[in-house]
């Protein structure tokens, strides 16, 4: 029987990197396409991502970036020998968890701004199409984090939990808009 703790090497692919420092945009810019990705930096001007089509086809056109239209250097790495890489998954998976983390921020915000409207009573069709793009919005948001979170970071599973906990607070607030709507009818 093989061992439980065996399974395939991760691949990481490193982007190890200089940029000018002035104009700082160029240091921002790569800073927020790394974020996008989900990469983390290991120090600084060197991040790390798990080697996935989409990772790869992001920090190829990064590099090239870097170099062509940045005036920088770069270099990609590709390594499936990383001593300490439990560490690194670890830390990959933290910045998932802090993600996941503000998105459950935002739902209990989401909780508390439906809750004012029905404790002011507030029940109209400009609000309750304000709270479904809310919803959807946050929904937009954990789909982001989860195509990044290729590893499984512990906080997902909350996240699809407080996602539909949302989506039934919302279904009781669209039943009060209706009944308010009918009560004004009768």
């Amino acid at each position: 029987m093989p061992d439980t703790d065996e399974r395939e090497p991760l691949t990481w692919l490193v982007l190890a990197y200089r940029v000018p420092s002035e104009p700082t945009r160029l240091r921002a810019a790569v800073w927020r396409k790394l974020k996008s990705l989900g990469a983390v930096y290991l120090q600084s001007s060197v991040a790390a991502a798990p080697r996935t089509a989409r990772s790869e086809r992001t920090l190829r056109a990064l590099r090239n970036e870097i170099v062509e239209t940045m005036s920088g250097q770069a270099f990609l790495m590709s390594t499936s020998s990383v001593i300490g890489e439990g560490d690194l998954v670890a830390l990959y998976n933290a910045a998932r968890d802090d993600e996941y983390e503000e998105i459950l921020d935002k739902c209990a915000d989401f909780h508390e701004g439906v809750a004012k409207e029905v404790r002011a009573r507030h029940y109209t069709y400009g609000e309750l199409e304000e709270n479904e793009e809310d919803l959807t919005k946050l929904r937009g948001w954990y789909e982001k984090v989860r195509a990044r979170d290729v590893l499984g970071a512990a906080r997902g599973k909350d996240v699809v939990k407080a996602l539909d906990e949302c989506a039934k607070t919302l279904e009781g607030f669209a039943a009060s808009v209706y009944q308010a709507e009918d009560d004004a009818v009768s």
